[in-house]
């Protein structure tokens, strides 16, 4: 059967392999993949992932800064416009195709670089987010004493600038304003407290600047190897053992900040901070930058765009209401957010109370908050060190059950994209997450330095910026615009029953994209070179610093027109674009039994196996198609390489064999797939693939099961 050259033909026939078998190798595929253990697994793993330190250091401060009350206008205003579509939309993103945030750009090959970029920047966050994770235990263990080590000035890392709150109180008594220490004049507001020196002095042990690393502190590259091991034994098995920790990670800092809060509410003048926090200011809502902060609070918070939803949502049932989800766990974490202000204010007023002074005067955002000022409140209650073990272990569980998502996002993207390699066995994906978890622990500890806290600060001021503000709006524009909102609403409609309604049609398609582009265009306008500390100790970064900042958003987003230019150059130039921008044959539901509709297989296609069985409808659609390692619309990964090479004397032909022998033979010769004369069948026709060597010195050393046909 087939063609003969030179008076020589040599014939293997290509055994069959039935449709059944491919699905059952597919269904094998996603049980190696994982899936959660249950719906309260996926549900707890996302509130940890959105829910963070960010909800205790920032929003608070955020609140009595523009507005207090007031402030929560414009925060839900972007909550239902901003954080609730995108929510959706990425969780139905990554559940509907069942991938990661890189393998999951079938829907669009030439934006793939949005993969890449996304999970840079949430890897970017991860390495630094775990720094903090280490000073939390390294207060949490300094806390195990029966006098906190910041509770005096009497200690090395002391200055003369060191008072306590007894000392404050007694200079507001006197109404002084300035204070001669050793023929020096301070402001008082220059003077420091036993908390801020323990933190910036005998913790960090800060030099002067950037310029100046210094040694690493050992006691903290300690809790950072430390952190890093918890992260790598949490995430050894994937999300099975993810699942199991989130129970825990998720759900103990609310009892701890519910003990925290009744502790507060106790405190003599924890009142007049809760006023302080809510109290409304309108005036306040005419400022932009309120409403800018209010959206970029809600976008950073929710976690969206660093390609962790992707993943989460991607083990998840094909039928899961990830609808439901997404309003549930934006709700719960912006609840947090509003509920830890009570706890922090309610301190803050105490201590404003103990100094007598304004609360603002004892206010603080990021790490001055939780490491400095909270701790100096914690100092003035009684059994001390007890607080201060729960408010540590507090932030342990909370950095924790953010850091673990991050992290199995970068392993699960990785594995998803290369899982001949990765997930070949158990032994390969241990070894590829210990790996990269010691190389994210030597990155770390550049920032645990004596000068690490000025490269910190420049990763948390940029990272948290423009990326991710870009990743949201062309995403929107990909899966909206590019793909097409009809099409999304379609697969969605195929995983819940009904489509996602007239309110995130308005949303997705016009308020996400546009007030993204506001966001970035108000950000651009009021930038401004970062400045570190106020008053004596204030810090102004030099430029190369500053190139470092756009250094770093630049790797983020460097990935974006680079895939894409590749894609374009590798697809045949500018004109392919609009083929290159659609859909492969590859993006579908993981599962045959969930391809309904425009997924669903025809009777009459002629079914190519490969990683993700791949589907012509008709010949015409395998035209164009590259029969190799790198396409699953024709022989899949066992097939020998010299089958490949044009002009090598390989050619193949097709039969087409009802009931009653063979009716008519197909022939190609191109070596890059079947042409348009491939025949289409019924029910009852079987199709032969005959591979045919003209050459006799062309041996073929593979087993005939390790070639792919196809039965209908």
């Amino acid at each position: 059967m087939g063609s003969e050259k030179n008076g020589s033909s040599k014939e293997q026939q290509v055994a069959i392999t039935p449709i059944k078998d491919v699905e059952d190798n597919t269904s094998e595929d996603e049980g190696e993949r994982g899936n959660w253990g249950g719906q309260l697994e996926f549900i707890l793993t996302c509130v940890g992932y959105a829910v963070g330190l960010g909800n205790v250091w920032r929003f608070p401060y955020l609140v009595y800064k523009n507005g207090g009350g007031a402030f929560l206008i414009p925060y839900f205003l972007m909550l239902a416009l901003v954080g609730l579509p995108l929510f959706f939309m990425e969780l139905a993103f990554g559940q509907f195709a069942s991938l990661g945030p890189l393998a999951i750009w079938e829907i669009n090959p030439l934006m793939k670089g949005l993969g890449y970029s996304m999970v840079i920047t949430n890897t970017c966050i991860g390495v630094y987010y775990n720094v903090i994770v280490a000073w939390s235990i390294y207060f949490f263990f300094a806390s195990m004493t029966d006098v906190l080590p910041w509770e005096t000035c009497d200690n090395w890392w002391n200055t003369e600038r060191c008072h306590t709150t007894e000392q404050f109180r007694n200079f507001s008594l006197a109404n002084q304003t300035n204070i001669t220490i050793n023929n020096m004049t301070y402001d008082r507001a220059d003077l420091l407290t036993p908390s801020e020196e323990y933190y910036y002095q005998g913790v960090l042990r800060l030099s002067d600047g950037m310029d100046e690393p210094g040694e690493i502190v050992w006691q903290l590259a300690l809790c950072l190897l430390l952190a890093w091991t918890i992260v790598f034994f949490v995430l050894i098995k994937g999300i099975s053992s993810l699942g199991k920790v989130v129970y825990f990670s998720s759900i103990f800092p609310y009892v701890l900040l519910t003990i925290m809060l009744i502790r507060g509410a106790t405190l003599e003048g924890s009142l007049d901070g809760v006023i302080y926090y809510l109290e409304p200011d309108f005036d306040r809502l005419s400022d932009a930058q309120v409403w800018s902060q209010a959206a970029t609070q809600i976008f950073f918070s929710l976690s969206a765009c660093t390609g962790g939803l992707i993943a989460m949502a991607s083990y998840n049932k094909f039928d899961n209401n990830c609808k439901r989800d997404s309003f549930l766990v934006p709700i719960i974490n912006c609840g947090t957010s509003f509920y830890s202000g009570f706890v922090i204010f309610s301190v803050l007023g105490f201590m404003a109370q103990e100094k007598m002074v304004d609360v603002e005067d004892v206010a603080a955002s990021g790490p001055g908050l939780v490491f400095v000022v909270y701790p100096e409140g914690l100092t003035q209650m009684p059994v001390a060190p007890v607080w201060s073990v729960l408010f540590f272990f507090m932030l342990i569980t909370l950095g924790f059950s953010s850091e673990f998502s991050m992290m199995e996002c970068f392993f699960s993207s990785f594995i998803d994209e290369y899982p001949d390699l990765l997930r070949k066995s158990k032994k390969r994906a241990i070894m590829f997450r210990a790996f990269f978890c010691f190389i994210f622990f030597l990155i770390g500890l550049a920032m645990v330095t004596q000068g690490g806290f000025y490269l910190f600060n420049i990763v948390d001021e940029f990272i948290s910026g423009f990326p991710l503000l870009f990743v949201g709006l062309f995403e929107s524009i990909a899966v909206q615009y590019i793909y097409g909102y009809k099409n999304f609403s379609n697969d969605v409609e195929l995983m819940l029953g009904q489509k996602p309604g007239i309110f995130f049609m308005v949303t997705w398609t016009f308020f996400v994209p546009v007030i993204l582009i506001a966001v970035i265009i108000f950000m651009a306008v009021q930038w401004e070179p970062y400045i570190l500390f106020e008053g004596i100790d204030e810090y102004s970064y030099p430029d190369w610093c500053m190139g470092i900042g756009w250094g770093i958003v630049a790797l983020c987003l460097a990935t974006i027109p680079l895939v894409f230019l590749y894609k374009c150059i590798q697809g045949g130039g500018i004109k392919k674009i609009p083929e290159m921008s659609q859909p492969t044959a590859d993006w579908h539901p993981a599962l045959k039994k969930n391809r309904g509709g425009r997924y669903a297989p025809d009777k009459n296609a002629i079914h190519f196996p490969g990683k993700r069985d791949s589907i012509a409808s008709d010949a015409e659609s395998v035209v164009g198609g590259n029969f190799t390692f790198h396409t699953n619309l024709g022989f899949d990964s066992s097939e020998p390489m010299d089958t490949f090479a044009p002009g090598n004397g390989v050619s193949y032909s097709i039969s087409k064999e009802p009931d009653s022998g063979i009716e008519s033979k197909y022939t190609s010769q191109t070596n890059q797939g079947f042409d348009s004369s491939e025949p289409t069948g019924s029910s009852n026709t079987v199709f032969t693939i005959s591979k045919e060597l003209d050459n006799e010195n062309i041996t073929n050393e593979k087993a005939e099961n390790d070639y792919v046909s196809s039965s209908l």
